[in-house]
């Protein structure tokens, strides 16, 4: 049995227990007193906190959301590099034969936010907390990423589209950045999934229905 197995699994878990906290949730209700599941999507992620509870409690839930990503990876790598390979962090490179640790990880942390245990397995769409594990992963293929969410965002102010041009492009970052096969299967994993995720977003944007990106008044409080 590999030694990298336990150690990641465990990491894999404690991932996706921590990225499921609803920060979107919690932040709208503690500052503004909104209940993000009952307004405008419904969802949980920072663009329905800009639309429903202002740029304030989104520019916050980003930052978390992104910050679960980044501390989750890091640390599980760190971790398991430490005890299972003498604190030789290079063996755990995106680009190495055991590349699949950080990508398992990373695979827990976005399924975590997207199915959070808190929310009866239902929660955001991933796309912060994926560029977070994304950078923690390998900051320039989180940049590629982020590079195309703008790319396709900014002109037609549709986050939907960006974050599922960004989402499908993970596996072919992956690619040219030299990811090898078996650590490449959790990036399509998460591609696939968060796709899913913006299936409604995909159906408004076919129909011309879907609401272009816009922040909601900071209400300051209940």
């Amino acid at each position: 049995m590999d030694p990298l197995i336990l150690p990641t699994a465990i990491a894999a878990i404690i991932s996706f227990l921590i990225c499921g906290i609803p920060f979107g949730l919690l932040i709208a209700s503690a500052m503004n007193g909104v209940d993000v599941r009952k307004t405008g999507s419904g969802n949980i992620g920072m663009t329905n906190v800009a639309r429903s509870a202002g740029g304030k409690a989104a520019a916050l839930t980003f930052l978390l959301d992104v910050g679960k990503g980044v501390v989750c990876v890091l640390v599980s790598k760190l971790v398991i590099a430490n005890l299972c390979l003498a604190g030789d962090l290079d063996m755990l490179a995106h680009n190495t034969a055991f590349g699949w640790v950080g990508t398992v990880v990373y695979a827990a942390c976005v399924f975590g936010h997207i199915f959070s245990p808190y929310l009866h397995f239902h929660g955001g769409k991933g796309i912060s907390v994926g560029l977070g594990g994304g950078l923690a992963l390998y900051w320039p293929l989180g940049l590629s990423m982020l590079g195309v969410f703008l790319v396709l965002t900014i002109p037609t102010r549709y986050v939907s589209l960006g974050s599922i041009a960004a989402a499908a492009s993970l596996p072919i970052f992956g690619v040219v950045y030299g990811v090898q096969f078996v650590a490449l299967i959790p990036l399509v994993l998460i591609a696939v999934v968060v796709i899913w995720s913006h299936r409604e977003n995909i159906g408004r944007l076919m129909r011309g229905e879907e609401r272009r990106f816009s922040i909601g008044k900071d209400k300051g409080g209940k």
